[in-house]
């Protein structure tokens, strides 16, 4: 059984004791959260689409950590003008493990 969920702005399918990386939520580590924007629910032979959510479905995870991903470097140069600029960016991500997807 796999679900197609939409958070931080973005989708991911997920399966149930799956581990990912979303952009930050702000919860406790440990604790429960409630994913209820399921765009799409299918086990082994049914598929349910949502226009745009499924009703009635959810996907319940918990927060495992909370991390920053890795460095991406910014450079931005203007030719013949003498310009140059640098820069760093880290995005803050949340780290959940997926328990259970309820229909």
């Amino acid at each position: 059984m796999y679900a197609v969920v939409k958070t931080g702005g973005k989708q991911y399918r997920v399966t149930i004791g799956e581990k990912l990386k979303v952009e930050q939520i702000p919860a406790d580590i440990d604790s429960q959260i409630v994913l209820d924007q399921v765009l799409m629910v299918a086990d082994g032979d049914q598929v349910a689409v949502g226009t745009p959510l499924v009703a009635g479905v959810t996907v319940t995870a918990t927060v495992v950590s909370h991390g920053r991903g890795e460095k991406i470097r910014i450079f931005k140069m203007r030719r013949r003008k003498h310009y140059q600029k640098h820069q760093g960016h880290r995005q803050n991500y949340t780290e959940i493990r997926i328990d259970a997807i309820s229909k």
